[in-house]
């Protein structure tokens, strides 16, 4: 099967190539429907669409109920975990069962038109990438990729194979958040300047050496296939079927696993291209293990009139240390808000003030200006009343998703913008694990001061089960 190679970016400005982007996402909605498969073209949108589900369990299942709710006819289910297949099997006796994911495709590759990916972070490339060749359209849960390098491939490949695509991170089809990203564009609270964006995980071990020994592999459970594209390991407890975030090979910590949908909101509202830098210290990582807590400072340059804006992420138990969430100075009207500081949050300050949305996903925001003392709900300030609503409603994440694999307009969360976030997100990972201040060439997808961090970029992948 041919490859689609990956080319860097041409070597203009990063803000060019944010230029390119926006310039494409504003313009999806209307351009959806021509850039689209030749046959999907004008089809009904209440149209058949067969869907095989790859890793069907947890969030694959919750996927593949919406799917099907969505309109989607769900013809093939794969886990390496046969119980998982099975009970999953019980629901959908229609539905074809695969152990191996690269089997199905090959076995039903004309026989299904569209795949959903929510299998370990470490496998959503692979599996994407096999069905996207074929011209199948794909769902993928957050994070898109385990790398950097894939998420710019996914994209490169939607692209070329005119697929429709959508990243599963659901916050994207809330009022709330789009409702947000149009108020700050219309310059609310003026030149944002400073980003902060906190969470609660990790929830799963991190900051621990690799399992001692080895245990019998449950008899369900493929474990060669589990481990993929990932260096082989022998099987312990600690992996399947969740504390894997935890581990490098195979998760993203919690970094990958939250900031696509809490960075979702103001990568969009601030338009943030590639950043010039990213810094990371952490407590606990080691070379099996993301760290028990981290804080991230990635410095974004000007871009399209807006000033340079410094984001800075932080993530763990709070207080363990204390720098793992904003300065007090900087969330005390929160705090007075909110009588604590929420677990997760996201605060933009800009130079006349400020919005913070307590949630993960972004579906509700508060506002504060600068002449004023508390912050209040956006839906009760009047500031935020005098910008018109403009923005389009979702009709449903998985909705939007269905409908632009029958011709319809581009998701919201489509990998040409969500392969982007990623990307941009993922840089955190590999600075993490380089352990120094990288200054980042985005075009050229590397690090000028440190070549190191070219292993962290593009990972290596076992036999048969490359990109």
């Amino acid at each position: 099967m041919s490859k689609t190679p990956l080319v860097p970016l041409p070597s203009t400005a990063a803000s060019l190539n944010r230029r390119g982007f926006l310039q494409r996402s504003l313009l999806a909605t209307s351009l959806a429907a021509m850039s689209g498969p030749a046959l999907l073209r004008g089809q009904n949108l209440n149209g058949k669409l067969d869907i095989a589900v790859i890793g069907a369990g947890g969030k694959g299942a919750s996927d593949t109920d919406e799917a099907a709710k969505a309109g989607g006819n769900i013809v093939a289910l794969c886990d390496v975990d046969k119980n998982t297949l099975t009970k999953r099997g019980e629901k959908y006796p229609q539905a074809k069962q695969y152990r191996d994911y690269r089997k199905l495709i090959e076995d039903m590759g004309k026989s299904f038109d569209a795949v959903i990916v929510a299998t370990p972070d470490h496998v959503h490339a692979p599996a994407a990438a096999m069905a996207m060749k074929l011209g199948k359209h794909a769902f993928v849960q957050k994070p898109l990729t385990h790398s950097v390098f894939e998420a710019r491939y996914l994209r490169q490949l939607a692209k070329e194979k005119k697929v429709a695509t959508q990243m599963g991170n659901q916050g994207s089809a809330g009022s709330g958040l789009r409702r947000a990203v149009e108020v700050i564009q219309a310059g609310l609270i003026g030149n944002v300047r400073q980003l902060h964006v906190w969470s609660n995980r990790p929830i799963w071990p991190q900051g621990q050496d690799r399992p001692a020994g080895e245990l019998p592999v449950p008899d369900s459970l493929d474990w060669d296939l589990w481990v993929g594209p990932a260096p082989m390991r022998p099987y312990n407890k600690g992996y399947h079927p969740f504390a894997w975030r935890g581990v490098q090979d195979f998760g993203t910590g919690a970094l990958g696993d939250m900031a696509c949908h809490t960075v979702n909101m103001p990568f969009r509202a601030l338009k943030l291209g590639y950043p010039t830098s990213i810094e990371a210290k952490s407590t606990g990582i080691n070379k099996e293990s993301w760290p028990l807590s981290s804080q991230i400072r990635f410095e974004f340059p000007e871009r399209e009139g807006l000033v340079p804006v410094s984001f800075t992420w932080y993530d763990g138990k709070p207080g363990a240390p204390e720098t793992n969430r904003p300065s007090a100075d900087l969330t005390e009207d929160i705090v007075a808000k909110m009588k604590k500081l929420p677990g997760s949050g996201c605060l933009l300050i800009g130079d006349k003030g400020r919005i913070f949305s307590p949630d993960d996903y972004g579906s509700s925001f508060l506002v504060r200006m600068n002449d004023e003392k508390e912050l209040k709900a956006a839906t009760e300030h009047d500031a935020v009343k005098a910008i018109p609503a403009k923005f389009t409603a979702s009709p449903g994440h998985y909705v939007e998703w269905v409908q632009a694999c029958r011709g319809g307009d581009a998701a919201y969360s489509n990998f040409d913008i969500a392969a982007y976030l990623t990307e941009i997100i993922l840089l955190g990972c590999v600075a993490l694990r380089v352990g120094k201040k990288l200054e980042w060439d985005g075009p050229a997808m590397k690090a000028t001061n440190a070549p190191e961090a070219a292993q962290y970029v593009k990972r290596e992948y076992r036999k048969g089960f490359e990109v």
